[in-house]
């Protein structure tokens, strides 16, 4: 065995090009708003919302408006796109005046051809404009102020992080737009999350940008600076593991083309893009079928649509700490430039990432998206058969994949969200999980000063500091046409038999396969764990040549579900997670989790509300909607920054293709390297 070469590739960056107005007619339908298109659309609205000291107009979410799926796929199966591609708008959330606003502008007649406002429960997601002028307002706030003074702190080494508060049973008129300010002391440290100021409760209205309440509860214990440096420059010797230097060697450049934002790669074709809320959105995905000679249809459009993450400490300071990230800070907007060779390996190939302000001008994250192809010493597929004699055969392919990554920094969590595609047909969707722990100031340093009838909610992870129990619940959605765009989801369950008397045979028991098509959503929700099944998206309209449907099956990660109680108000919020899989009906309506206004919500906007209709969904166009789940008991080895911990799941074919897809791929062609050196040798 030989290992691949190790060098350094210059990653490079895309210019995506258009008309002078940035309006071309030629755009994919997919692609994201440009810093032009997102200029226009303030114009447009500022047109009719002047924006001023008199009348408060502020833009929330502005992304594109999604087209209709029949022109879109029209447009997308037309040859050289010749069919008029559909109209290109946007969908504006605004605040005006202490309302909500949906707005959409047409581009092609630069106009609002619609304007409502919102009648319902829960706010738009917060921009990081608002969250900033909300720190500056506590800040020369004198009770405030009084207040670190008691505590004989230095208010010139206090940060701010913001929190969504929820809701707990109070009416629609109670629900005033505020969040609650959280103070941290970064005296002698840059990992702020670590040395929280509790005991108080600073709420600010976001609409009026006031202190709307404060309340100065108690003076509590701060743990020390001493032990959260992270930073590699700051740190002391001894340094370890020590890790050999690497970067994977590709001596003729990146498998993959991009021809704008349409990515090209091995047996794969797929539209990337960038939204505010999402993250990375991955659309009309296609597999090149080489029996057939043509791209087939898996993935129409999938992304992130939600993250709750629960915490476990019921008292006064923490038990609104309930967040609905994507929702309530907008995972594209929390997301981070990536570093290349660290965040991604050499010849990675970087994206930006643009969104509108507060204001509607446009705002740019550098390299927020990066594709790169992955190759980990991983095996495709291998045979060595030494049964028939005089002869030896082994036949190895290497494992090679191209990911699509981003990474959003959603307060003290820094979650890494990958999006894999592997020859064989396989999408993998994964998650990772690191950053620094939310603690909680305790007076003791050792388990044995706690008494026996004393929760603690967590662990003790350094003196003073007990990192809180928690759950992550990332809710994808995952809108699937295999093979076209009428599909049904079985569940095939395996169920025991008993040997019958009249077979010969010593064995009593084996498994066979009960497979079960799901009519309606109710009939498709999975709770994974309580029973064994596959279960498969197929095409009842396709077929292999063998007869079998073909199809997609989901290969699940852990069963790991709400241990909440189910009438608790934040999971009446996140009631979505209460099962692993939905199966929903294709409705362009129905896009976030947690509903379109997340912030503040009182749960009658979700996917558990969208699927008690109980729809129809055999044979017809559905959604997946699957959560990636994690219950966190923190440890000592998650400070001072925890180490990634990682999920996820994987859609793989299921009789889809006639045979094994990559069969006839050639090993990766291996330049001079340093063999592998066996122990004996």
């Amino acid at each position: 065995m030989a290992p691949l070469h190790f060098t350094i590739f210059i990653f490079f960056s895309f210019i995506f090009a258009t008309s002078s107005s940035g309006l071309a007619p030629s755009r994919h339908p997919f692609d994201p708003l440009t810093e032009t298109e997102l200029k226009l659309v303030r114009t447009i609205i500022n047109k009719s919302y002047p924006i001023g000291p008199s009348h408060k107009f502020t833009f929330q979410y502005v992304g594109l408006n999604e087209p209709e799926k029949s022109l879109v796929l029209s447009w997308h199966s037309s040859r050289n796109h010749t069919v008029k591609p559909p109209p290109r708008q946007a969908f504006v959330i605004a605040r005006d005046n202490g309302k909500s606003r949906e707005i959409v502008v047409d581009f092609s007649s630069r106009a609002i051809v619609s304007d409502k406002i919102h009648v319902g429960n829960g706010y738009p997601m917060l921009t990081n404009d608002e969250q900033e002028a909300a720190s500056d307002v506590v800040l020369k706030f004198k009770a405030f102020l009084d207040a670190v003074k008691k505590r004989g702190l230095n208010v010139s080494e206090i940060v701010f992080t913001t929190s969504t508060i929820g809701w707990y049973g109070e009416s629609e008129a109670e629900t005033e737009r505020v969040i609650r300010m959280m103070p941290f002391y970064i005296g002698g440290t840059v990992n702020m999350y670590l040395r929280p100021i509790e005991g108080m409760t600073i709420l600010v209205n976001l609409d009026v940008m006031k202190v709307s309440e404060f309340n100065d509860m108690f003076t509590g214990p701060m743990p020390k600076a001493n032990g959260t440096e992270y930073r590699i420059s700051k740190l002391k010797p001894p340094f370890g593991p020590t890790l050999r230097n690497a970067v994977v060697l590709q001596p003729d450049g990146p498998g993959f083309k991009v021809d704008g934002h349409i990515v090209r790669w091995a047996n794969w074709e797929f539209h990337i893009s960038f939204d505010v809320r999402a993250g990375i959105v991955i659309s009309l995905a296609s597999i090149f079928d080489m029996e057939v000679k043509k791209y087939r249809q898996v993935l129409y459009k999938g992304h992130l649509s939600e993250m709750f993450i629960p915490y476990m400490e019921p008292s006064e300071d923490w038990y609104f700490i309930t967040y609905l990230d994507c929702g309530d800070f907008g995972c594209g907007q929390c997301a981070v430039s990536l570093e290349p060779y660290t965040d991604c390996p050499a010849g990675a190939v970087f994206m930006d990432g643009v969104f509108a302000g507060q204001d509607g001008t446009p705002a740019k994250i550098p390299n927020v998206m990066c594709i790169f192809e992955k190759y980990a010493g991983d095996i495709m597929w291998r045979h060595t058969e030494a049964e028939i004699p005089n002869l030896e055969i082994t036949e190895v392919r290497p494992d090679v994949s191209l990911v699509a990554r981003i990474v959003t920094t959603v307060g003290n969590y820094d979650y890494i969200v990958d999006y894999e595609f592997k020859p064989s047909g396989s999408i993998k969707m994964g998650v990772g999980l690191t950053g620094v722990l939310e603690v909680k100031p305790v007076e003791y340093v050792h388990t044995s000063e706690i008494n026996e009838e004393e929760e603690i909610h967590g662990t003790i992870v350094a003196d003073n500091t007990v990192g809180v129990n928690h759950d992550h619940f990332v809710t994808f959605r995952l809108d699937l046409d295999i093979d076209g765009t009428s599909n049904s989801f079985v569940r095939n369950e395996l169920v025991t038999k008993r040997t019958a008397k009249s077979v010969n045979t010593p064995r009593k028991s084996y498994w066979t396969t009960r497979p079960k098509t799901a009519k309606t959503e109710t009939e498709a929700r999975v709770k994974l764990g309580l029973k064994a099944e596959e279960l498969v998206v197929v095409n009842p309209n396709r077929k292999t040549k063998h007869g079998n449907e073909v199809g997609y099956r989901l290969l699940a990660g852990p069963a790991t579900g709400p241990i909440l109680a189910h009438d608790d108000y934040p999971q009446i919020r996140a009631a979505f997670t209460n099962y692993n899989l939905w199966i929903t009906p294709y409705n362009r309506s129905e896009v976030w989790a947690g509903g379109l206004y997340a912030d503040r919500s009182q749960g009658d906007d979700t996917l558990a509300v969208w699927s008690q209709r109980n729809r129809e969904i055999e044979n017809k166009g559905i959604v997946m909607w699957y959560t990636v789940g994690f219950h966190h008991v923190p440890s000592q080895e998650d400070f001072p920054t925890m180490p990634t911990m990682s999920g996820g799941f994987e859609l793989r074919p299921t009789n889809f293709f006639e045979q094994n897809p990559v069969l006839k791929s050639k090993p990766i062609k291996l330049t001079t390297a340093k063999k592998c050196i066996p122990k004996n040798e």
